[in-house]
């Protein structure tokens, strides 16, 4: 089994999904999934902008975000959407998404609470390193709910001819399987600008204005720690 380390992210803290109509994908995800609505408030810094949080445990989420006028912005299969599992669409969108759970009974349990609410669902389906349903939410978000009893064994799921295929040499797969740890200094200040490198979609001055910005300028002027309720008394 690989090692956890503390220079890598444990699981996904949340998903932040754009909505049309945010209370219908709040219906969606909290009766037809079962996740509950924890929070809901005027998104940080966004004017005009919606933020939901629905729990799947204390540490995971699945957030909503609707800002104005996305419902003017036309959806197009193969374009902004993929649709389904097998279809293609812009690379650097979500092509599908997975929901864990435990085991297969809740697997299809899951399926049994999906199709009560009228939604079709295909599967189980076994894939050998997970089984999985398969189905719709709102927007056209191609959906998945799957389950793993074992973690997945590199040796036997890293296909040579894949790798190949993908243009990876067999002493970057070695890189990859182990990452390097970091060693190096802490608090680390920001890298210059490299073009080459992935940037936020800032208009470039702008960007560069931020990243020169001291990390503790930046906490103290942009955070929101306040929940937008006051504590019962």
């Amino acid at each position: 089994m690989a090692q956890q380390t503390a220079q890598q992210p444990n699981g996904i803290h949340h998903l932040a999904f754009m909505a049309g109509d945010i209370k219908k994908h709040i219906a969606f995800f909290s009766q037809v999934m079962g996740c509950p609505l924890v929070a809901l408030f005027d998104m940080h810094g966004v004017p005009g902008g919606l933020h939901a949080f629905l729990r799947m445990n204390d540490h995971s989420y699945f957030s909503i975000v609707q800002l104005p006028d996305v419902d003017k912005i036309p959806i197009e299969l193969g374009v902004t959407h993929a649709g389904r599992g097998e279809m293609p669409c812009a690379a650097g969108t979500l092509q599908h998404l997975a929901f864990n759970v435990d085991t297969d009974a809740d697997l299809v349990a899951m399926r049994d609470r999906i199709r009560s609410h009228g939604v079709n669902v295909i599967g189980p389906i076994d894939h050998g390193l997970c089984r999985s349903i398969y189905f719709a939410g709102p927007d056209h978000l191609a959906l998945e709910v799957a389950t793993s009893t074992v973690g997945i064994d590199a040796a036997r799921w890293i296909d040579p001819t894949t790798l190949e295929k993908a243009g990876i040499t067999a002493e970057e797969a070695a890189r990859f399987k182990a990452p390097a740890p970091y060693a190096g200094p802490s608090p680390l200040p920001q890298p210059a600008y490299d073009p080459s490198k992935p940037h936020m979609a800032y208009p470039e001055e702008t960007y560069k204005m931020m990243i020169a910005i001291p990390d503790e300028v930046i906490t103290k002027s942009a955070s929101y720690a306040e929940p937008p309720v006051k504590a019962s008394v």
